[in-house]
């Protein structure tokens, strides 16, 4: 496979390129995505032809590049969280009836929660959680309910590795809320990410009671009702457990 002469493979080139768009913006200028994947213009310039003619990137006026609906086509025809989705989707909407606030749901990729489904109604509370968006398990509870139900030895690597970027959290205390997330059965963080939220997960455990996913809500702060949010998602996540058994 030819190399660069920075020594990256064109393999790692598109990977940066593709994952240069962030979660929020669609459209990038060519110049600001040669920025983003730290490529050359040149490069960028000819990758992006490359890739615009298999439709994985699509091209626009003025230099605009944005991902072709190709990528998107191949992402959801082999994704393998696709199964869990379907298994989630319809305990999800209940969920939502129930509540008119947001649900989400999430895996773990390696120290990150990442959102693969979302459901959110007008005039509920802002959730910073997009679908294929990440958090850092420390201040999600998905990334929390997720990690507390791991095998002991991957908590270990992740706790060996964590520095808060902050500085405001440390080691101790996130080994504490682990093993509070672990004794309880769910996660919950009062504002972390928004000042005016609360956000509840609950795992999704396989036959082995490790967590293949988590299933969460942002509701207003103001709304602690435990008695009944958390009951209600445990059932729904161990209704997405049985149906990913029966896929």
């Amino acid at each position: 496979m030819a190399n660069s002469r920075s020594g990256d493979s064109v393999v790692d080139r598109i990977v940066r390129l593709i994952s240069a768009f962030p979660p929020e913006v669609s459209t990038l200028q060519l110049s600001d995505l040669a920025v983003r994947a730290g490529l050359p213009l040149t490069t960028t310039h000819r990758l992006v032809r490359q890739l615009a003619g298999h439709g994985l990137l699509e091209t626009g006026p003025e230099g605009m590049v944005r991902p072709g609906l190709r990528l998107w086509e191949l992402v959801n025809r082999t994704s393998p969280t696709l199964a869990l989705r379907q298994a989630a989707m319809p305990f999800m909407e209940d969920i939502q009836q129930v509540l008119n606030q947001n649900v989400n749901l999430a895996v773990l990729d390696g120290w990150e929660a990442l959102f693969v489904e979302r459901l959110s109604r007008r005039g509920s509370v802002a959730n910073r959680a997009q679908v294929a968006g990440r958090m850092p398990v420390h201040i999600s509870s998905a990334g929390l309910a997720l990690m507390a139900h791991q095998d002991k030895a991957l908590q270990a690597q992740y706790l060996e590795q964590f520095v808060d970027p902050d500085g405001k959290v440390t080691r101790a205390a996130i080994r504490a809320l682990l093993s509070e997330t672990t004794h309880q059965g769910f996660a919950q963080l009062a504002g972390v990410v928004d000042p005016d939220t609360w956000g509840i997960a609950v795992p999704v455990l396989n036959r082995k009671q490790r967590a293949v996913a988590s299933l969460g809500v942002v509701v207003p702060l103001r709304e602690m009702r435990l008695q009944a949010l958390v009951p209600a998602l445990q059932t729904a996540a161990r209704g997405i457990a049985r149906n990913l058994a029966d896929s």
